[in-house]
């Protein structure tokens, strides 16, 4: 990050007041800046847990913000190299997103009271696809030296995408896709019937885990990481180098259970945990937090429990605009949408999007000068960004001391 660039973040801080000495405060920065640059990080963190703890003895009423500012944890400059194909995986990745809605549709012509969810999958495809090509180990044996396999709990609402993707793989026949949510064996075309959700009872063979009551999986995630750390400690089982991952939606996390063992999961140190969130914004009766922000709340509350947070909000085509913005404009005007109006600029399209996003002042509206309207119509969520998926969960996996959100 440049001078510049941190410069702009820091104008627009959350909770920022308004400055009643701006070339005092400057003064502040630019000697802040100063230090990381010659001493490095590590002097900086101790300068600012000097200044926290003058300003507890103080008693000044202030305590640190638990929210960073609206854009993605892991820098342009620290992003690792993609090992990938990215035309293949955007293409397959693409092939199994149309074959989950139709599996669901067709299942729904044939019986129209089965239900089945296109959206869930639809929003998380490129997360589960990133996780599958490149960061879900599966199981070598049991043997001396071979890796066991990592754990990983789906959110139930996506289950018609893995098994999309196990069709593509040749681990379910187009029969089985034709028998979904039909609790039924078709033994003259080899077909079972596939469950709503992840079902390990009515389909052993295929799922690891049960995680359809909403709440389950991601406290399930938790005690399993932890007896993996207790069977590792107690030399009864090296699990070292072995991950729990946890793929759920941002209404899930709104469960009791959810939330009732994160501070247990900081408390041990479960760097082998690591979450996947995915902020769509949307649950299934409605908004998450229509007039709030669900990816604040959640890093504070995360943070707060003792967890490594890595935000990845923002594709790379907003690198370019990130870097033009010098005076924190765009940071500041996101800081300030609410997810229900996020929801509407990713509804529409590049015209409305310049009209009545970038327009809402000059320096918005200067940069996105030289955009064309297609352009900024494919302005990506950080979501659907396999590079920028990539990045996260390499950042999450490589991380120490602490479970990741």
């Amino acid at each position: 990050m440049n001078a510049l660039t941190s410069h702009a973040l820091l104008q627009q801080a959350p909770g920022a007041t308004l400055d009643a000495d701006p070339e005092e405060t400057a003064e502040w920065r630019d000697a802040f800046l100063a230090l990381v640059a010659t001493e490095g990080p590590e002097r900086a963190r101790h300068m600012l847990q000097e200044l926290v703890r003058m300003a507890r003895a103080q008693r000044i009423g202030w305590q640190p913000d638990l929210n960073t500012p609206y854009v993605n944890t892991v820098a342009v400059h620290e992003q690792p190299v993609f090992p990938g194909d990215l035309a293949i995986e955007e293409r397959v990745a693409s092939i199994v997103r149309w074959n989950a809605l139709a599996m669901v549709v067709r299942a729904n012509q044939a019986y129209g009271e089965l239900g089945g969810h296109i959206a869930s999958y639809a929003s998380a495809a490129d997360l589960f696809e990133s996780g599958f090509n490149h960061f879900f180990r599966a199981r070598e044996g049991v043997g001396e030296g071979q890796h066991r396999g990592d754990l990983v709990f789906f959110q139930p609402h996506s289950a018609p995408g893995v098994y999309a993707r196990a069709f593509l793989e040749g681990r379910l026949s187009e029969q089985d896709l034709m028998h979904y949510r039909q609790e039924l064996t078709a033994p003259a075309a080899g077909a079972h019937g596939l469950s709503s959700y992840p079902h390990p009872w009515l389909m052993p063979d295929f799922w690891q885990f049960p995680t359809g009551s909403m709440g389950i999986g991601p406290i399930s995630s938790i005690y399993h990481a932890r007896f993996m750390r207790y069977l590792t400690h107690r030399n009864l089982l090296d699990c070292s180098q072995r991950k729990v991952w946890g793929v759920f939606g941002d209404g899930e996390m709104d469960e009791p259970e959810s939330m009732s063992a994160l501070t247990l999961a900081a408390r041990e140190g479960l760097d082998n945990l690591v979450w996947v969130v995915n902020c769509n914004l949307q649950r299934l009766d409605g908004p998450v937090r229509g007039n709030g922000r669900i990816i604040d709340e959640l890093e504070r509350l995360f943070a707060g429990a003792g967890w490594n947070v890595v935000k990845l909000v923002w594709g790379s085509d907003w690198d370019g605009l990130f870097a033009r913005d010098l005076t924190g404009a765009l940071v500041r005007t996101l800081e300030g949408t609410v997810d229900g109006q996020m929801q509407t600029f990713a509804a529409k399209d590049g015209r409305f999007n310049r009209d009545n996003f970038f327009g809402q002042n000059p320096e918005l509206a200067a940069l996105a000068q030289g955009m064309t309207d297609e352009q900024i119509d494919r302005l990506k969520r950080g979501g659907h960004d396999l590079v920028k998926i990539h990045a996260a969960y390499a950042a999450a996996a490589r991380h120490q001391g602490q479970p990741t959100v």
